[in-house]
């Protein structure tokens, strides 16, 4: 797979999350005391990092980072 449609899909996963929050928008199940719609939020404000720090190391790898 190309590198740049590699970036491109990953830099579309955090919006994705988006499409979701009517399906967990609920109380229960109680995730780690959280009701889920909660869960969901801190999950996601966790891996978007994540997920920007992988696309910046592919990225470097490509050689388009200095």
């Amino acid at each position: 797979m190309n590198k740049k449609f590699t970036i491109f899909l990953l830099s579309l996963i955090p919006f994705l999350q988006f499409a979701f929050l009517p399906l967990v928008n609920r109380i229960h199940p109680i995730i780690f005391g959280l009701p889920l719609l909660h869960f969901w939020l801190f999950l996601w404000i966790i891996l978007t990092p994540i997920i920007t720090f992988i696309i910046y190391r592919v990225q470097k790898t490509e050689g388009d980072v200095e």
